[in-house]
């Protein structure tokens, strides 16, 4: 049994360590006011930059807030203190900005023109049609 453990450890450290060496992480972050950006410079020697309010918990943060972020580990997470809000870094890379459950309720949320014009159209003619019942 401790041999299979020290195995898993092993294989564990070994991951551990490719990941340093492929994945991009966060040497530093910082929030640009001027710009309204969460800006996130990478291992790598890219950086990445998105506004805060695609982020589920930074929506409503004020500016001082934003400003009050750390670097987590090894540089795979980002944390705000002061309103509890932890985000991967690959996950951010990857266009995740929150949970499944999050991103598809501000996907519902998406408005233009052309989405308001056929809501009032819809509405007009008396709103969504009733579900006709299977029998």
């Amino acid at each position: 049994m401790a041999d299979l453990m020290d195995a898993e450890i092993d294989v564990a450290e070994e991951r551990g360590r490719l990941a340093r060496r492929s994945e991009p992480r966060a040497t530093s972050v910082r929030y640009d006011r001027k710009n309204g950006r969460i800006v996130i410079d990478l291992t790598n020697g890219c950086t990445f930059a998105f506004p805060p309010h695609l982020a589920q918990g930074l929506e409503q943060a004020t500016d001082e807030e934003l400003a009050a972020v750390e670097i987590l580990g090894a540089g795979f997470g980002l944390h705000w203190e002061a309103i509890d809000v932890d985000l991967s870094v690959p996950g951010l890379l990857a266009g995740l900005f929150g949970t499944p459950a999050y991103l598809a309720r501000k996907a519902g949320q998406a408005t233009s023109p052309a989405k308001a014009a056929a809501a009032r159209a819809n509405g007009a003619k008396g709103g969504r049609p009733r579900r006709q019942s299977a029998s």
